[in-house]
């Protein structure tokens, strides 16, 4: 068969064809075919490209114990949803020095991944993958690969946070080791600005008693104690809700997520799934949006269930459920919209995690 006649068009011929497309277009052709992603890859149209406007996307993260073979094919990619195509799309891996990447954080375009060091140890790789370049950050223990949330700042800052010990990587020299000072264990840490705030249960045994907490990376580094951030006017606000979660929000808003529980009785259920948002700078509490009745009896069943996203797109993930649910708040006078996203790579009927990718070609490791 006859080579296509792009094939004998100049390289810069093809790269001003390809370089009147938008971002999405261009990652969309490159799944086309082996000569649309070299040409598509290549570093002069990289540089060509490299000021269009980033894509917010959907990451999922694989789980730590999916080291069998069925599952090789997939660690070689990081998946992606993209909202606007409703459509999945995916990113080669296979430039990465290792078997089994596990990507767990984004942050300005660079995706941060733990992988195996040559040593055993576990180290955080810092990546693009669009451009293909990464670089590796010092290696860290495995321990801190189980336990461990990762949290990047936008000025390239990484924190590993457990319920006793925080490390912290400024972008040069060495992981700083110091005391997380918790009450108990954080949950669903999340980084806003220069400020980490966590849920922590300060209740009994017998009974869940969820506060908010934070602290500046700068207290926290001098090890000082967090702050618990509370006002007399927000009343019963986490005892209404099963099992919160916290969410980075748009610009300095944090969401928290739960099942709203129909009585404030220990064994109480829920009747639906309540997202709701906090101003820090008014620290005042509003209802951003709830899991319309249809939606949540796919989840009625789960004692436990996945949240992830952040900004104005919240995912919702359970087992048995073959699906995500998506809010997705397209207008800051609504609730937003509520959707199912179908499809899933590689899930079957397992949970999924994940993250925001906000997808840029002119950012390097």
């Amino acid at each position: 068969m006859d080579a296509s006649p792009l094939h004998y068009l100049p390289q810069d011929t093809l790269h001003h064809i390809f370089s009147n497309l938008s971002l999405r277009q261009i990652i969309i052709c490159r799944s086309v075919c082996k000569f649309f992603n070299q040409t598509l890859t290549s570093p002069s149209f990289l540089t060509l490209v490299s000021i269009r406007s980033p894509l917010r996307l959907i990451a999922l993260r694989p789980s730590h114990h999916h080291h069998h073979h069925r599952y090789v094919s997939s660690h070689q990619f990081l998946h992606v949803f993209d909202p606007i195509l409703n459509q999945w799309i995916k990113f080669s891996l296979d430039f990465l020095p290792c078997r089994f990447p596990i990507p767990v954080a984004s942050s300005l375009g660079l995706v941060y991944i733990w992988v195996d060091s040559p040593d055993s140890s576990k180290s955080l790789l810092v990546c693009n993958p669009l451009t293909r370049e990464f670089r590796y950050l010092p290696p860290l223990g495995s321990a801190w690969s189980r336990h461990g949330t990762v949290l990047v700042s936008s000025d390239r800052r990484v924190l590993v946070l457990t319920e006793l010990a925080a490390l912290y990587f400024s972008g040069l020299g060495s992981w700083l080791s110091f005391s997380s000072n918790l009450p108990s264990k954080p949950r669903s840490p999340i980084l806003v600005s220069d400020s980490v705030f966590a849920l922590c249960d300060v209740g009994s045994p017998w009974r869940s008693q969820w506060k908010l907490f934070c602290c500046t990376l700068a207290e926290l580094e001098k090890s000082r104690g967090w702050n618990r951030l509370e006002k007399h006017e927000w009343g019963d606000i986490f005892d209404i809700l099963k099992r919160p979660r916290l969410i980075q929000g748009m610009k300095n808003k944090i969401l928290m997520v739960g099942g709203l529980k129909s009585s404030f009785s220990l064994t109480a259920s829920c009747t639906t799934i309540l997202i709701l948002r906090l101003d820090l700078d008014t620290l005042e509490w509003d209802e951003a949006g709830r899991m319309p009745l249809d939606m949540f009896k796919s989840f009625q069943d789960s004692s436990k269930f996945k949240v992830f996203g952040g900004e104005d797109r919240v995912c919702f993930s359970a087992r048995r459920v073959k699906g995500l649910a998506m809010w997705d708040c397209v207008s800051q006078a609504g609730k937003g919209e509520w959707k199912w996203i179908d499809g899933i790579p590689g899930n079957g009927d397992g949970i999924c995690r994940g993250f925001v990718f906000e997808a840029k070609l002119n950012v390097a490791p």
